[in-house]
């Protein structure tokens, strides 16, 4: 069986993040909101599921952990397109931070290994 990625499905793909493992209308039942939820988030750019030989939406695990942070937010009251901003917004702050830490470990050690 192959994904919407091409990928063979194994056994590791149940521990991969980012595996398309996930129908919209799973999807939609695990984070306990709409199909039209998901795809509203989609349209804001939030998340873009991968597509299915089909042309079917598939979520991974990270995308779903995305759309229940952006449900949370909705739920408090902000509107959908700043609670997208907000979460991407958060997702970037996260990365830079990582680099930041990164760079910093690099500095203090010049002689250490990287994987680049």
């Amino acid at each position: 069986m192959t994904t919407a990625t091409n990928r063979p499905h194994t056994p590791d793909s149940l521990d991969d993040d980012d595996y398309p493992a996930y129908t919209m209308g799973r999807a939609a039942e695990m984070t306990g909101t709409t199909a039209g939820f998901l795809r509203s988030l989609g349209e804001h750019g939030l998340i873009t599921p991968l597509r299915s030989e089909g042309g079917h939406r598939r979520y991974s695990r990270y995308q779903l952990r995305i759309a229940m942070r952006a449900r949370d937010l909705v739920d408090q009251g902000t509107a959908i397109d700043a609670a997208c901003r907000i979460v991407i917004l958060e997702d970037q702050l996260e990365e830079a931070l990582r680099i930041n830490e990164e760079l910093r470990h690099r500095a203090a050690d010049p002689h250490r290994k990287t994987g680049t």
